[in-house]
């Protein structure tokens, strides 16, 4: 499981390092894709094998047909770059990915269970902030939609 918050350089050649408590468990490559909430997403293979078939899956097999799954798999797969962790846990970002996550010196990675989400260090702070403002009528709201 993927947990905790850490901040990050994000050096001049767009690399950034993985938490070392992430590494064991990321293998030595990753998917990174736009995530939601203007952050990256960054799975590992089998985890981006179980997300892709989640995405595609249709009761037809046709997920391709509806206006609003294609638009959303081509944002998901159409952005999403496979690259390497080097000998000392760094992933490249390329430049299209960081210019949408507003990427500059220092970035928050973050655990979120079975993904790592990259963000700007600022948004993440606000939206962090936002959060846990939210955190107990969120709780209560999701206990509800469970009873129902």
């Amino acid at each position: 499981m993927l947990i905790g918050e850490y901040i990050h350089t994000v050096d001049e050649k767009n690399r950034i390092s993985l938490p070392s408590k992430f590494r064991k468990e990321m293998g030595k490559s990753v998917v990174i894709t736009p995530g939601l909430d203007k952050c990256l997403f960054v799975f590992t293979l089998k985890e981006w094998g179980k997300v892709s078939k989640r995405l595609s899956d249709s009761d037809s097999d046709l997920s391709f047909l509806s206006a609003d799954k294609r638009t959303f798999n081509r944002f998901m797969f159409g952005r999403a770059v496979e690259v390497d962790v080097d000998s000392i846990g760094r992933v490249l970002i390329p430049d299209f990915l960081k210019e949408r996550a507003g990427l500059e010196a220092k970035a928050a990675v973050v655990g979120v269970e079975d993904r790592v989400e990259i963000w700007n260090e600022k948004a993440w702070l606000v939206y962090r902030q936002k959060a846990e403002k939210e955190a107990d009528a969120l709780a209560e709201k999701l206990a509800n939609e469970k009873r129902m």
